[in-house]
């Protein structure tokens, strides 16, 4: 017999932190990056990110990450263990 035990919410903030950490301790990437909207850069209207949007729909979490990748890095390699550990860490803690 299953019992329902309730639920958990995660805050955003706690996600992009994770992500945030996960990212800068893969190999080749640099630093990770504000990406802000070309009108809103071009005006300066924007404020001091960490280079991770979060979104959450549903069940689903969608990330992107922003970097700065180090010279010489193959950067298919680099994206696709980015992948690998963001959806591990996120898959940790849920």
């Amino acid at each position: 017999m299953e019992e329902n035990l309730g639920s958990i919410t995660i805050a955003p903030n706690v996600l992009i932190t994770i992500v945030h950490k996960t990212a800068a301790s893969v190999p080749g990437v640099a630093q990770l990056c504000d990406h802000v909207p070309g009108v809103k850069r071009l005006l300066g209207l924007h404020s001091v990110g960490q280079g991770v949007e979060v979104k959450v729909e549903d069940d689903q979490v969608a990330v992107d990450v922003h970097l700065v990748a180090k010279r010489d890095v193959d950067l298919l390699q680099m994206g696709r263990h980015l992948q690998r550990e963001i959806t591990r860490s996120i898959q940790d803690i849920v």
